[in-house]
């Protein structure tokens, strides 16, 4: 690293690096480098770096289409927690990425304030903790990253809303990020009843509380974007666009049953997804698995 690097650079290196171990890593350095001070600049007005399509990954996990992944269960034997470890592992594995990201790609390009950098560092950072913890519990519990096949329907709708930060933020931050608080505490609750409460009390001491924060993120900038925009957006307008944007980028509808509390706390309520919801008729909305 050179002493002048910018962390649009620093970004970029995180996302060139395939390993996800050390992914996480470098990221931590990164991020703690820009936390406290040793990265002074955003980025450098007078260079455009190219963002690469795709971060650098290693091949060691079977991908396949989510469509065809095979059934996590609820967690009652010790193969449905490691493979429900598993799937959470991929996904922060991805989140690492997606959010490095966002400061490479949008950054610079949409001219955004220092905090918006500050924010999506510390998402980061959390996200390479949350990979490297559940990592290491997937080895406790006899298993390893990459011994199960695992999809990258995050990436997809990353490469959906790579032109659009908007875009970006409402379908990974405020739909995906906000589907991993509906099931995380059935998920923590299936752990406990599998008897596993180690795993359940890393999911509910880290890893959800971290969650609510990412979200509102993802809140917090969408709404600026939209107020820049137009300053004396109500948020009837802005809860409009938003509704465009994921019927426009987002597959199908969002699917209840919502974790209203979490969601209230990252910074958005009813008004925003319900519209976007399966409508159900007359049946209990079913829990699923994953953001």
């Amino acid at each position: 690293m050179s002493g002048d690097e910018s962390l649009v650079e620093a970004a970029l290196r995180v996302l060139n690096t395939a390993d996800p171990f050390e992914k996480a890593r470098v990221g931590d350095s990164v991020a703690a480098q820009w936390l406290g001070g040793a990265i002074t600049r955003a980025y450098d007005a007078s260079v455009d770096l190219p963002v690469p399509d795709r971060p650098a990954r290693l091949s060691n996990v079977k991908l396949v289409a989510p469509g065809l992944m095979p059934k996590l269960g609820k967690g009652g034997s010790l193969q449905s927690r490691q493979a429900i470890v598993h799937s959470l592992a991929h996904t922060e594995s991805w989140a690492i990425d997606l959010s490095w990201d966002i400061i490479a790609r949008f950054g610079k390009q949409e001219a955004m304030p220092s905090e918006f950098f500050t924010d999506f560092v510390k998402v980061a950072q959390d996200e390479g903790r949350h990979f490297t913890l559940l990592a290491a519990r997937l080895e406790e519990m006899g298993s390893f990253y990459g011994a199960l096949p695992a999809h990258d329907g995050l990436w997809a709708s990353a490469a959906a809303t790579s032109k659009d930060l908007t875009a970006r933020l409402a379908v990974e931050h405020c739909v995906h990020e906000a589907r991993g608080l509906d099931v995380l505490p059935t998920t923590i609750s299936r752990f406990r009843k599998g008897g596993d409460d180690t795993t359940a009390d890393l999911l509910e001491s880290v890893v959800y509380p971290e969650e609510i924060t990412h979200c509102a993120a993802g809140v917090k900038w969408f709404k600026y974007l939209c107020m820049r925009l137009v300053s004396d957006e109500e948020e009837d307008e802005v809860i409009k666009k938003f509704h465009a944007i994921v019927r426009t980028y987002f597959r199908g509808p969002l699917k209840p049953p919502f974790n209203e509390e979490a969601r209230k706390a990252a910074g958005f309520g009813p008004r925003w997804y319900e519209p976007l919801a399966v409508k159900e008729q007359g049946t209990n909305p079913t829990q699923h698995e994953g953001a």
